[in-house]
């Protein structure tokens, strides 16, 4: 490989004429929502932990925003991210329907609800995108290589409109889309695949750039040229453990190698 660690500051080389394409993760890669899904899902979570807790009589141990976003939620569709956190702490729930309403005691509800506080964060907040990874898409499109945002949102385009960069990418692959055509979710490579297919490129000639442990899984497993892992807290050691060739805590750390 000829992406090389440079200097003190962990800077990156990466030679674009290995590729015609990249794959760039909307949350924590193009936009800074991955700080509101994280906090709509611990509001969500330590209500009804709490709850529990008080019915049943045992101890309310809350939602943790950085290891449980990370290990359980991230990168997943809504109602899988809601799944696989309340099986770590050893609750079964009715799986429940995408109708059922916010809140009632289902997968299902449990994620509506936690849809309903992101709503609410986004309707009061807005969105910004990370200028610097708008910089780097803009020298990968100088290069003329195509781009692609995948999210297992449902709400993407939603997000990329108020940050104001849904005309930067050719294709949009996000929650919406999975559920039409029945994809998997990370760490399966299902959405990176059809968006590279949407791209009319072969997963080997484009890179995947990944924030979460289950996206550079699904890089990995995609057979994706290179795999970079965004880390902007600069803890989470398990994305190179899990697929990332390389990981940078923002793409200003990528050194584009010129022509």
């Amino acid at each position: 490989m000829t992406e090389n660690k440079r200097n003190s500051q962990e800077e990156t080389e990466v030679d674009l004429s290995r590729f015609e394409a990249a794959i760039l993760d909307m949350d924590g890669v193009v936009t800074s929502s991955r700080q509101a899904h994280a906090a709509a899902w611990k509001r969500m979570f330590d209500e009804y932990l709490r709850k529990r807790a008080r019915q049943q009589g045992g101890e309310f141990k809350p939602f943790d925003d950085g290891v449980d976003y990370n290990r359980y939620v991230d990168g997943k569709p809504r109602y899988d991210g809601a799944k696989s956190f309340l099986e770590s702490r050893g609750i079964a729930l009715p799986y429940g329907s995408p109708d059922d309403p916010p809140g009632k005691e289902t997968v299902c509800g449990l994620g509506n609800l936690k849809n309903q506080y992101f709503q609410e964060y986004l309707e009061k907040n807005g969105m910004e995108p990370f200028h610097t990874t708008v910089d780097f898409v803009h020298k990968m499109q100088d290069r003329k290589l195509s781009v692609a945002v995948i999210s297992s949102s449902r709400n993407a385009k939603k997000v990329l409109e108020a940050a104001g960069v849904l005309d930067l990418f050719q294709t949009v692959v996000d929650g919406k889309y999975m559920a039409e055509r029945k994809l998997e979710g990370k760490p399966k490579p299902d959405i990176f695949l059809e968006a590279a297919k949407n791209l009319k490129v072969s997963p080997d000639r484009a890179m995947v750039i990944e924030d979460a442990i289950s996206g550079v899984q699904a890089g990995k497993a995609g057979g994706f040229g290179l795999v970079i892992g965004i880390d902007r807290s600069r803890n989470n050691p398990e994305l190179k453990d899990h697929g990332a060739d390389i990981v940078v805590s923002d793409l200003s750390e990528l050194k584009v190698k010129e022509k």
